[in-house]
């Protein structure tokens, strides 16, 4: 199998990486998967992934929610009920920081369509893009949604769309810098770019360490903080203008992290250990289990 070690930090091209821990996959291989962190500006990887051609397989379980739409368990059941909520302050979001109650929508990273189905219903016109065929044919089953494959996002005219959406997925491509570009390239005039990444600074990233969910090596291949991100943004010609918390993220976050340490009741401990990064980051924005990042290309 190819494997991908990096010498050089994709952020600032420093050429020291330092281990700083091992990580297992618990989805689906039980591998385990080194993270490094920059030295110079403290972007944090996993090394030695999977190249383009095998990690496919390392989504390929019916456990893997944003592909399979599964419901069997109580985590996932908890999954769809905060999913249908966040829907719809997703919408608002996306109104509220556009302007605008209609227009064109790039949804990157789609999975099973809810987002884009929700966003075409209030009467967006949206394009959907997902990698994988299973979530394709699910967002297609389910609602009759056509979601284009990455061929079919080379193929979009660039300054169309007046927002970009990226939730949870940025974290997972492995040509970080070329679609920070195609993004920009992509946005009309005016247009925002909404991202929404695990925070590896959060609080619950720092109680829980290497059995910390969010880190999901080897499909999370990149682990954001809110500098970094900023550092990419301004990399890349873009103005971070606002950074909002995901507040429910980290209960859902916590009942796996503790499924992950083969805990007694692992959900009424991740319900509390949630509840308490809940507090936390209503003190403390930055230390939010997840980040929403809203951007705008520079002057």
């Amino acid at each position: 199998m190819e494997r991908i070690t990096l010498h050089t930090c994709p952020l600032c091209g420093n050429d020291y990486l330092e281990p700083v821990m091992e990580c297992k996959d618990y989805y689906a291989s039980g591998e385990t998967y080194g993270l490094a962190k920059c030295s110079k500006c403290g972007f944090l990887l996993t090394q030695n992934v999977p190249d383009e051609t095998e990690i496919g397989r390392y989504y390929e379980t019916p456990a893997y929610i944003s592909h399979s739409d599964t419901r069997k368990g109580l985590t996932n059941s908890l999954y769809h009920i905060v999913r249908k909520h966040m829907l719809k302050r997703k919408r608002r979001l996306v109104e509220n920081i556009s302007g605008r109650t209609n227009g064109n929508l790039l949804d990157y990273g789609t999975g099973t369509g809810y987002f884009a189905q929700a966003m075409k219903e209030a009467g967006w016109h949206v394009t959907a893009i997902e990698k994988s065929e299973q979530a394709r044919k699910t967002a297609l089953d389910n609602f009759g949604l056509q979601v284009g494959s990455e061929q079919t996002f080379g193929q979009l005219p660039t300054g169309t769309f007046h927002v970009i959406t990226l939730w949870h997925v940025l974290e997972h491509l492995q040509n970080l810098n070329e679609m920070w570009e195609q993004l920009r390239q992509l946005l009309a005039p005016g247009g925002c770019l909404i991202i929404a990444v695990p925070n590896c600074q959060s609080a619950d990233a720092g109680y829980y360490g290497n059995t910390w969910a969010a880190y999901d090596v080897p499909r999370h291949l990149w682990h954001f903080s809110p500098d970094t991100m900023r550092q990419f943004a301004e990399k890349h010609g873009f103005r971070l203008i606002r950074t909002l918390p995901m507040p429910f993220d980290a209960f859902y976050v916590s009942i796996l992290s503790e499924k992950y340490r083969q805990a007694g009741l692992p959900f009424v401990k991740g319900m509390y250990s949630g509840l308490r990064a809940w507090f936390q980051a209503r003190k403390q924005p930055d230390k939010s289990s997840s980040l929403i990042y809203v951007l705008r290309v520079g002057e």
